[in-house]
């Protein structure tokens, strides 16, 4: 069986409480979109809103060279067009013509550059966002990289994990916490509203179900890329899967 690098990641979804988070495992022959499909189909995201990786480049940067410099000095570090490309932030985002750049950013296309091309450093961080009017976001750390033979097919795979993920469209993470209350209180007209929008009667947030995502990981990801890298529309096989039409 053939050896690959295997990238642990930890990701937690930013601001909310009870905690909601999953530490799981992907191939590093994965292009950083990839990835973040994989995110996406572990926090229950519908693939109906753009999404990008920021890495904090220069919160890191300033750190080491505070450690070694005097800010004066820095200044002129960062002054010297040379080190340009270092005192920026990444953005990892599928190229079109929706996307901007903030003036401290510099764009790596998500689809085109693998994990294996940038770290295998323990300890790198990212922050996806996924939906900019709701404006999720899930903190990303890589805890390991690993030298393993494993069958690709059973990457990526979540190995533990705490709470179900968002809801679409239900106004970020105050609009989650407003949901779940409502629905564990269960009565009154705004729960009879959400339960007519999404044609449920019960909810429970800290619901995790190992089985049903990793389940969902080896059927939904070539899905995604598909929708996002070449606009193709899901089949009906494919929404049914995404609906889970298989638990009914």
């Amino acid at each position: 069986m053939a050896q690959h690098n295997v990238y642990e990641f930890h990701a937690e979804l930013n601001n909310f409480k009870p905690k909601i988070w999953r530490r799981f495992q992907i191939s590093g022959n994965k292009t950083m979109a990839e990835l973040g499909y994989a995110i996406m189909i572990m926090f229950e995201m519908q693939a109906s809103h753009l999404f990008c990786f920021r890495e904090n480049r220069l919160e890191a940067l300033f750190a080491d060279l505070k450690s070694k410099y005097t800010e004066e000095d820095i200044r002129r570090v960062l002054e010297n067009s040379s080190m340009n490309s270092l005192a920026k932030n990444i953005k990892y985002e599928i190229q079109s013509e929706e996307m901007f750049l903030d003036d401290d950013e510099q764009l790596l296309e998500a689809d085109k550059i693998k994990l294996n091309d940038l770290t295998d450093r323990a300890g790198w961080k990212l922050t996806f966002q996924y939906d900019y009017g709701d404006d999720w976001k899930i903190d990303v750390t890589l805890k390991s990289v690993e030298k393993q033979e494993i069958l690709l097919s059973l990457l990526p795979r979540v190995l533990e994990g705490e709470g179900f993920g968002i809801i679409e469209d239900v106004g970020g993470v105050g609009g989650l916490g407003e949901f779940s209350k409502v629905m564990k209180k269960g009565k009154g007209k705004t729960y009879n509203e959400y339960c007519d929008w999404l044609g449920i009667t019960t909810f429970d947030i800290s619901s995790f179900d190992i089985e049903d995502i990793n389940f969902r990981l080896t059927k939904l990801v070539r899905v995604y890329k598909d929708i996002y890298e070449y606009e193709y529309e899901p089949t009906k096989k494919s929404m049914d899967i995404l609906l889970r039409k298989y638990k009914k």
